[in-house]
């Protein structure tokens, strides 16, 4: 078996490799940039988004504290309004414990098309974000799943059956915990050229879960850049 850590990172012409987490604030911003940049540019025929996992539960052996994720929502909400937030509002026990099989559905829509997973992943981040819906349920995976029109659900109800992409997102959480893959964000153009969190320099006041974000400088504008390049070169 190949090793995932040596593999090439660098995409084809018109693709953009984002490695990521649904429960992370910074690639749910990330990641909305990226749609709403492309459709602005009418880049959406020119540019896909290849998404892997950065799957932070298994990179830190618990997990992600729901503190923390609180902690962000008022901060990272100012920054980008329009990607959909809200403090959890559902019950508590509903609140998810893990983003593996979201993720997971995420890499086994690839099958489909890499549309088919943009759409899939862009939902699952609006569900968790802003509409308080437990992600790590099968049943909320494939209801999304449905609800974004582009995801054949019987295809990825089979996938998810067979458990087909559960290699793919071991050899991502490998990747994501060598020096090659540095955060959530963490985005590859098909330049050779990589962008950890893309125009948002970060600090943190106080311990993560009790402390909360503090955004030194955002420059929204150098996803312009990135899809453009991904487009060209």
């Amino acid at each position: 078996m190949s090793d995932p850590t040596t593999a090439d990172l660098t995409p084809p012409r018109g693709v953009v490799t984002v490695f990521s987490d649904i429960w992370c604030s910074f690639a749910h911003i990330a990641i909305h940039r990226l749609h709403a940049t492309r459709a602005r540019l009418g880049l959406e025929e020119q540019v896909s988004f290849d998404l892997r996992a950065f799957p932070l539960e298994l990179l830190n052996d618990a997990p992600s504290p729901r503190p923390g994720t609180d902690s962000e929502v008022a901060r990272m909400a100012s920054l980008e309004p329009a990607a959909g937030w809200q403090l959890w509002q559902a019950k508590d026990w509903l609140y998810p414990s893990t983003t593996l099989p979201a993720l997971e559905a995420v890499l086994a829509a690839k099958e489909q098309s890499l549309n088919a997973s943009e759409q899939l992943d862009l939902g699952l981040r609006r569900a968790f974000w802003a509409e308080s819906r437990c992600i790590s349920h099968r049943k909320v995976i494939l209801d999304v799943a449905a609800e974004t029109g582009a995801v054949d659900v019987d295809a990825l109800t089979e996938a998810l059956d067979d458990g087909r992409a559960r290699r793919a997102l071991s050899d991502q959480a490998a990747l994501s915990k060598s020096d090659r893959v540095n955060c959530s964000p963490h985005l590859f153009l098909p330049d050779g050229s990589d962008h950890a969190n893309p125009g948002i320099d970060v600090g943190w006041e106080g311990a993560y879960g009790i402390g909360w974000p503090v955004i030194a400088s955002d420059d929204p504008k150098v996803y312009e850049d990135i899809l453009l390049r991904a487009a060209t070169e």
